[in-house]
């Protein structure tokens, strides 16, 4: 079983939305600049006030692997796996590292191709939601 995230005040946010089907990032209140990964400040006016704000949980496939070595022991009965970055629309070059959900990682190689519109899933961790993407045309997974 994968782990569940260890949160913290600054991290909480993204893991609490899935609950609803919501997916949020950080957005800088004083320029409107969308931070991911989550931080306490904004990296392109090091304005401090920043505060989570829902997304579409639409965007595009940037880049993907299959993990077919685990990079830490917990992972290592869930090879292989599809990991991936995907571009949201509400930014150019706001990327989300994530798992890909509904595809098989022997065939992501034919599946999955590089500008693919994905959106949003979650997957249930404990008490958290861990934001995951699958292919727009995927069925949710079982």
């Amino acid at each position: 079983m994968r782990p569940e995230p260890s949160l913290d005040d600054v991290h909480r946010f993204f893991f609490e939305g899935g609950s609803t089907g919501s997916l949020s990032i950080l957005r800088c209140q004083s320029c409107a600049f969308w931070i991911h990964p989550p931080s306490p400040a904004c990296p392109a006016c090091w304005s401090d006030d920043v505060a989570p704000e829902l997304v579409s949980g639409r965007g595009t496939l940037y880049s993907f692997i299959v993990a077919r070595q685990a990079f830490a022991t917990a992972f290592v009965e869930e090879l292989p796996y599809v990991v991936a970055l995907t571009e949201l629309v509400e930014q150019p070059g706001l990327r989300v590292l994530t798992n890909v959900a509904g595809v098989d990682p022997d065939q992501a190689e034919d599946v999955l191709r590089v500008g693919m519109p994905m959106e949003v899933t979650f997957e249930q961790r404990g008490a958290w939601f861990v934001p995951q993407f699958r292919p727009v045309t995927a069925e949710v997974p079982a």
